[in-house]
């Protein structure tokens, strides 16, 4: 069985139902929060309760609601030091979207705490909105001696014509260690020294010897270990790991945290998993690794990463997706765009768009090659529908597929087709693969139940490009080897 997981869910759930004291060497976490709100939007109070929501990717929807009032009350409850931090939280902050987000976030810290190994680490990556509240809950929960360093995290981006403040361009990243006995491998992430460094000859180290009256700076072998602020871009736009995940962050920076702060074979938690890479650099490190989400958008997105940067070399286990029909239908009912990321990560699409309401007919894609290599990109455009279907849905896809210029459609559904749909995809003809001499429907019809047994969309392998997502980076760099950054 695998040791590396991928949890579809609450967090909160998961980490109480799924996974045990002392398991994880390592937890990052990078929780979503309203980073565009402004500071008096954050604190703007509000009256009554709401309906209950759910965190969901690309929203950052923290508010102070039924949800968050009950997860306070929970967390008072408790009793302990935790719960007297909360009501003196509440005393200064009150009811608004900042106690919110605390009133969520005070139990999972209690739950991470827990599953921490004595020897762990926990890195928990925040902007400076909240930061200083989380250091709060971190001290009463992990201990102030615990603390280790406060990471500034810096990098640039353009400026506006009309700035009323210093440009905001650097996220703070909280470290705390279980015990008074922690993981830190500084061999592992020292950065080399640059040549200018090297022919100045003016270092800053704690190591020197006198030898003929000249006292003599030594250099560490390897490098510099990074100080507690990393310099370190942000993903530029044609980045090979770039996903198009708003929150994605930088490879470079998870390496640097998991090398420092684990070893090979250790287990690494990422409980807001994203666009999966924290999941991704470990399985890169040769880590074990848990990752959880409460998207299939997510879910789908890790999926696809992985397969592309490791192929068949990674194997893990997938819980908390319908496995029958039955499940299915009520995933359906209970949100359907969620079903709409479930089934298209079963068919190894990319969702269109990350925004509700404007897929233009198209709910998914995969692209693939034909010719070799050589000729242009190929596609197959998808349609999802968990409700009723008949033949002007056959027809609608059909015209989505003249104007996107696509090879194949295919049309998911619930419900079993009418012999008209049927019929319509008949219609269609087929396409022709030149490279495996092949022909494949044109438009094709594929229920749930026939995914949930196997079956698949009918087209030309993908063997040599998948473009499906911007592919993440191959599996290339090994143990102990350093992305470069200049040290001056």
């Amino acid at each position: 069985m695998s040791d590396n997981f991928l949890y579809y869910g609450d967090n909160l759930d998961v980490l109480q139902r799924h996974i045990k004291d002392e398991s994880v060497d390592l937890i990052y976490l990078d929780p979503p929060f309203k980073s565009n709100a402004t500071y008096n939007v954050l604190f703007e109070e509000r009256n009554g309760s709401q309906a209950a929501s759910q965190i969901k990717a690309f929203e950052d929807t923290w508010t102070w609601d039924s949800t968050a009032a009950e997860a306070y009350r929970q967390i008072v409850e408790s009793g302990g030091r935790a719960s007297q931090a909360m009501q003196s939280f509440r005393l200064l902050l009150g009811e608004n979207d900042m106690m919110a987000y605390l009133s969520m976030m005070a139990p999972r810290l209690v739950e991470l705490q827990r599953v921490l190994k004595p020897k762990g680490s926990i890195f928990l990556h925040c902007d400076p909105t909240a930061s200083h509240y989380l250091k709060i809950l971190l001290d009463v929960i992990f201990g102030n001696e615990h603390f280790r360093n406060e990471i500034v995290w810096c990098y640039t981006r353009p400026g506006t014509k009309h700035q009323k403040q210093f440009s905001r361009v650097h996220d703070t990243i909280l470290w705390y260690s279980k015990s008074n006995e922690w993981t830190f491998n500084a061999d592992n992430i020292r950065i080399p020294y640059s040549e200018k460094t090297l022919e100045r000859g003016n270092y800053s180290v704690a190591t020197s010897k006198v030898t003929k009256g000249i006292d003599q700076r030594i250099l560490p072998e390897g490098g510099k270990v990074p100080e507690d602020w990393w310099q370190i871009p942000m993903i530029q736009g044609n980045a090979i790991e770039r996903l198009g995940y708003p929150t994605q962050k930088p490879e470079a920076l998870l390496e640097r945290i998991i090398k420092a702060s684990s070893n090979v074979g250790e287990v690494i938690l990422d409980p807001f998993c994203g666009c999966g890479t924290t999941i991704s650099v470990a399985q890169r490190l040769k880590r074990q690794w848990i990752g959880i989400d409460i998207t299939f958008l997510a879910i789908t997105l890790m999926k696809h990463r992985l397969q592309n940067a490791f192929g068949n070399a990674v194997t893990y286990k997938v819980i908390g997706e319908p496995v029958s029909f039955p499940d299915a239908e009520a995933l359906a009912k209970q949100d359907p765009y969620q079903f709409q990321w479930w089934v298209l990560g079963l068919v190894g699409a990319r969702p269109t768009d990350q925004k509700k309401g404007s897929d233009k007919g198209i709910d998914g894609r995969i692209y693939f090659h034909d010719g070799g290599g050589t000729e242009k990109t190929k596609q197959v455009i998808l349609s999802v529908k968990a409700g009723h279907t008949d033949v002007a849905h056959m027809r609608d896809l059909r015209g989505v597929m003249e104007r996107e210029k696509a090879e194949i459609g295919v049309l998911i559904t619930m419900n079993e087709p009418t012999q008209p749909m049927r019929t319509e995809a008949a219609g269609a003809g087929f396409y022709h693969s030149s490279l495996w001499n092949k022909n494949h429907p044109k438009l094709q019809i594929i229920t749930v139940d026939e995914l949930l047994k196997g079956k698949g969309i009918d087209m030309p392998p993908i063997a040599q490009v998948n473009v499906t997502f911007k592919k993440a980076q191959k599996d290339i760099i090994d143990e102990g080897q350093q992305i470069s950054l200049d040290v001056e």
